[in-house]
């Protein structure tokens, strides 16, 4: 917990090796992970690097879009632009669970404030170039997992996973 005593929950989509992403876009479309996605952040405050900001089509929609960034005297339509992890937390303070949605350096930036971690394995490798920090199970623990099969919709195995940080 933090001072505004939030869940702060990190959320993602990795590969067997923790793979995020190469060249600042997924690698892999899942769109039950996408409504996963979309269901767990809706009207919450979402927190990420500039480079997740740039690589989406636009600001997420029914979500506060908060970009964590060094550049000073950059500004987006849609966002608020931050350069620290406290305003960041400042910005979300009156949202209860609010969810650090990457990239690879925001997951480590945020790792020792999250409560929770949102995690879809995907029972596959990809070449990536941006992973998502190595989750230390001494200090995390999972709560809740959901097997899905491959399938007709679905081009790969995968679970969704739920940490929780030990006490």
């Amino acid at each position: 917990m933090n001072k505004f005593n939030q869940e702060i929950t990190m959320i993602a989509a990795v590969s067997e090796d923790n793979g995020l992403g190469l060249d600042n876009k997924l690698v892999w479309h899942i769109p039950r992970d996408l409504k996963h996605f979309k269901d767990l952040t809706h009207s919450h405050c979402i927190i990420m690097g500039r480079k997740t900001f740039e690589s989406l089509p636009r600001a997420l929609p029914n979500r506060k879009n908060i970009v964590l960034s060094r550049r000073k005297n950059i500004t987006y339509n849609d966002a608020i632009v931050v350069n620290s992890i406290e305003k960041a937390l400042e910005l979300a303070k009156h949202d209860p669970k609010p969810y650090i949605v990457g990239g690879g350096e925001i997951y480590e930036l945020f790792m020792n404030y999250s409560s929770y971690i949102e995690l879809t394995r995907i029972h596959h490798k990809f070449k990536s170039d941006t992973f998502f920090p190595k989750i230390n199970l001494d200090k995390w623990e999972v709560i809740k997992r959901h097997d899905v099969k491959k399938s007709e919709v679905e081009n790969y195995n995968y679970s969704f996973l739920t940490y929780r940080r030990k006490k």
